[in-house]
């Protein structure tokens, strides 16, 4: 584990007791969070983008504040769902995105997660999928996101425009270079993983599968990870890939975290999620001695380059930096962290 970073829901709304959390209390906390983070070395902030629903749903202007407002920190995406995306515009504003930040964009994006309406993408406007879940479409729009961010002409430029420049077809703008070494795909399965090394994509591993292989789910993902790496080998792409993993883990370091957290541990489990047979991870809370021995026995942790820490965000950003340090202070050093105000 040479990065950790935190992934966030970005919850927001009703927190009991009459407290709410607006949207605009969730976003600008994200900011104040990372920025915080940025001075400890954390190498990563991630959000998950989720459509109709009090969570992150457009992550793009909030991770530009966020590279505006930071030096070091990678700033990504834990996954943006395709079905809903116009690639194109998508191409636009990752190169921009990338251009502001000096390359420290993660782009994760896969067909997403389960939803909570029917078929929201086609309220988006992308329809005709044949597939229940929208998974065709999803392929189509990132193979051409992917031909966007790589330079490929889109359109034919127009000779009898004043404004025209060179003849030919003309790729979208800005253009970043390098971007597509930034691009992850989200898989949740052997067969994902297999293709996004195929295609010559970085890999982001949730903390469910959904597969059950009839193995403990760190080592199910452990095997994901490899197969992700032997595909990427055969395909003969250059260079070698990234990959993460995320888990919920909480030190303990206070009796405040022991109230929040000491009867937070979970073994992982089988189970069904989008109408598929799924594994699940397990949640890690206890002392970092405890910590550092359970994730030194994670394979997929000890696998992957990058770990995503789910934090609870609609806690507030002191307690948020309280967990972060707590995992960058007493546990991550003996995993072999790099923060990345040392590189």
């Amino acid at each position: 584990m040479q990065r950790f970073g935190t992934l966030s829901f970005g919850h927001y709304g009703p927190l009991g007791g009459g407290r709410q959390l607006t949207a605009g209390d969730n976003l600008h906390q994200a900011i104040d969070l990372a920025q915080a983070m940025d001075e400890l070395g954390v190498n990563g902030t991630y959000f998950r983008v989720h459509h109709f629903a009090q969570q992150h749903s457009s992550p793009m202007p909030l991770m530009a504040a966020i590279a505006a407002k930071t030096q070091h920190i990678e700033v990504g995406t834990g996954v943006i769902d395709m079905r809903y995306e116009n690639p194109l515009y998508l191409a636009e504003e990752a190169a921009a995105l990338d251009l502001i930040s000096d390359g420290r964009l993660a782009l994760g994006v896969s067909r997403g997660s389960p939803e909570s309406v029917v078929r929201g993408y086609e309220a988006f406007g992308y329809t005709g999928s044949v597939d229940p879940r929208g998974a065709d479409i999803a392929r189509e729009h990132f193979d051409l996101f992917l031909r966007a961010i790589s330079g490929e002409g889109m359109a034919e430029a127009d000779a009898s425009s004043p404004f025209g420049g060179a003849p030919g077809m003309q790729r979208v703008e800005p253009y970043s270079e390098g971007l597509r070494s930034r691009i992850w795909w989200g898989a949740g399965s052997h067969d994902t993983a297999v293709w996004a090394g195929q295609v010559g994509v970085n890999l982001m591993s949730s903390t469910l599968l959904t597969e059950d292989l009839g193995m403990p789910f760190d080592e199910l993902q452990a095997s994901q990870l490899q197969a992700f790496h032997d595909a990427w080998r055969e395909a003969g792409h250059a260079g070698t890939p990234r990959t993460s993993v995320s888990r919920s883990v909480f030190p303990i370091t206070t009796n405040q975290d022991r109230m929040f957290f000491g009867h937070s541990q979970e073994r992982g489990g089988v189970g069904y999620i989008d109408g598929l047979r799924s594994t699940f991870g397990q949640t890690y809370a206890a002392e970092p001695d405890v910590l550092i021995e359970q994730l030194k026995a994670d394979a997929a942790v000890q696998a992957a380059d990058t770990l995503m820490l789910t934090i609870p965000s609609q806690m507030g950003v002191d307690f948020n930096v309280h967990i972060v340090e707590s995992f960058a202070t007493h546990v991550a050093p003996a995993l072999g962290w790099v923060p990345a105000n040392a590189v």
